[in-house]
């Protein structure tokens, strides 16, 4: 399947291209811009919105600093204890895992996930 684009990081004539993929990868990038029903494209709201972005990245350093600094130990901490180390990082991230429950091999869970339906409308 060929479809023309503009790209535009190019001036002229040369903006204008043509592009051939299968039919398959053209309908996988085409379905990635598609919101799930129910959802709204909100494109210029937000904190980094083009009319107040100076402002809101000034605030959110300002807050971060805040954060940080009375967030670090003062004189009077004791030196000698050392957070308690994690128990189970996550092994893509390394982050921080909560153990929600814990079975057995060949065990069902307890809970079971609420199922997500995805619908895609295609008219």
């Amino acid at each position: 399947m060929s479809f023309k684009y503009k790209d535009y990081r190019l001036d002229g004539p040369e903006r204008f291209k043509v592009m051939t993929l299968a039919t398959g990868e053209f309908i996988r990038r085409f379905l990635i811009h598609v919101l799930p029903k129910g959802f709204h494209r909100i494109r210029h709201y937000g904190l980094l919105a083009n009319g107040n972005r100076t402002e809101n990245v000034t605030k959110a350093k300002e807050l971060l600093a805040s954060h940080a600094a009375s967030s670090e130990p003062g004189p009077d901490a004791d030196e000698d204890e050392a957070p308690p180390p994690q128990q189970r990082p996550c092994p893509c991230c390394g982050g921080r895992m909560r153990i929600i429950e814990v079975f057995t091999p060949g065990q069902a869970p307890r809970h079971r996930a609420t199922p997500i339906l995805i619908r895609i409308d295609t008219s």
